[in-house]
């Protein structure tokens, strides 16, 4: 590879690439959507602080030699109490990977931090939309970090390995 090969257009030195390394987007797609207000419209006239629970999962299956399927599900349930419910809206934001040369330790990252990080504000959208769609003011999800979760996720996986109740530290 030449020199010239290595330099972007704007005549500065292009990041070197990971050899063999690869990752692509191939396909972003709603999977599965859905909204419930079971009490409307009598819900539309009650004036209590509503409460929000968010229920966050990650599926990844192998689709291919090198494809991935990533799909991000959340599920916000909006109540005015546990068994008055405002509306539950869910949506599985799936997307294709494609991901080829990486070790297993990074696959395993990028399937768990990286996908859902491209998948998520598809997810956080669509849920704004169907929220406000069925006569509730917009709801914008904050920023979720999945480095910090695909973190606690390996800590918990290492403590239940080690099993004998010994506590694990590791770096965050």
């Amino acid at each position: 590879m030449s020199e010239q090969d290595n330099v972007a257009a704007n005549g500065a030195a292009a990041p070197a690439q990971p050899a063999g390394a690869q990752f692509t987007v191939e396909k972003i797609y709603v999977k599965d959507v859905s909204f419930e207000s079971p009490k409307a419209p009598q819900i539309f006239n009650e004036q209590a602080q509503p409460q929000l629970n968010m229920s966050l999962n990650q599926s990844v299956q192998r689709v291919g030699d090198n494809g991935y399927e990533v799909v991000l599900k959340i599920t916000l349930t909006c109540s005015l109490a546990e068994d008055n419910t405002v509306y539950v809206a869910e949506v599985a934001q799936a997307g294709v990977f494609g991901l080829a040369g990486f070790e297993a330790n990074v696959l395993d990252a990028m399937l768990g931090t990286h996908c859902p990080n491209v998948l998520y504000p598809y997810a956080r959208q669509l849920l704004g939309e169907l929220i406000q769609a069925g006569g509730f003011p917009p709801f914008l999800l904050q920023p979720i970090n999945f480095d910090a979760l695909y973190a606690e996720g390996l800590r918990q996986r290492a403590g239940q390995q080690a099993g004998d109740g010994t506590e694990i530290v590791g770096n965050a």
